[in-house]
């Protein structure tokens, strides 16, 4: 892990497998190599250690993001936004509840599938933050609401109240965007979160994060299930081509 300095924040790069991070004038590439996906692969920039997990950013921050990726077929995860990294496989102890706020893409077979008329896997934006209060009041309830909500109409008519306690809001965006070069935004205050393409809003979220949350960029091989009908999964995918994320402008601004 390596760190460096711009617009005033440090950033720190983390490399597993084949995940190599390098800055190129004013570019940053996070780049993983083929695979067979045997191994976990990450190329990541956050301005946090997962060791410390000491968050820089509350509500009040603008985050603007140029970059595109080589590729539309991205395989794995990758994305860039605000989260407050809930586990780290090195640490001992309960992970914490998540947050975040981010532009994010998922290849199948990831299907995290929080909103009811968003796919579960592909490019899209998004809000989490199981936090809140709602949340942790309905948490006793998991289990039997996980057999409800195997039954179709059950679903269509009680899970907004679930989306709504998670603080889940979702947009999703076409994957021919991800080799284009494009101006990403997220406008976090205490009014909800905003999310903007090229200056043109996206989606805005009423729901107020207001738990702190760090930075991260980065592209890797794995992928995850979660579903309000209770599947639970986690897994690793082969990477066919190399695949990069580019960078070419980052800046975190008070609002």
């Amino acid at each position: 892990m390596r760190k460096l300095t711009r617009h005033s924040v440090e950033f720190y790069h983390t490399e597993v497998g084949s995940g190599d991070v390098d800055q190129r004038r004013d570019t940053y590439r996070l780049h993983i190599a083929p695979n067979p996906g045997q191994h976990y692969h990450n190329a990541q920039i956050a301005d946090y250690t997962p060791e410390t997990r000491a968050f820089k950013w509350q509500a009040g921050v603008r985050l603007t993001v140029v970059a595109r990726f080589n590729t539309e077929s991205v395989h794995g995860t990758a994305g860039f936004g605000f989260w407050n990294h809930p586990f780290d496989p090195k640490q001992r102890g309960l992970p914490r509840l998540p947050r975040a706020a981010w532009f994010f893409y998922g290849s199948p077979p990831n299907h995290i599938k929080l909103a009811q008329d968003v796919p579960g896997s592909g490019f899209k934006c998004a809000t989490l933050d199981a936090t809140r209060w709602q949340f942790l009041a309905l948490a006793p309830f998991a289990l039997p609401g996980f057999v409800l909500m195997r039954i179709p109409p059950l679903y269509r008519r009680l899970w907004p109240i679930g989306q709504q306690a998670v603080g889940v809001t979702e947009a999703p965006l076409p994957a021919r965007l991800l080799p284009e070069t494009h101006t990403y935004r997220i406008d976090w205050t205490t009014r909800g979160i905003t999310f903007y393409l090229d200056d043109t809003e996206l989606l805005r979220s009423p729901f107020h994060i207001g738990g702190a949350m760090g930075f991260i960029a980065w592209v890797d091989n794995q992928y995850a299930v979660v579903t309000p009908q209770g599947n639970f999964g986690w897994g690793l995918v082969n990477v066919p081509g190399p695949q990069t994320l580019y960078i070419d402008h980052l800046s975190l601004e008070p609002l």
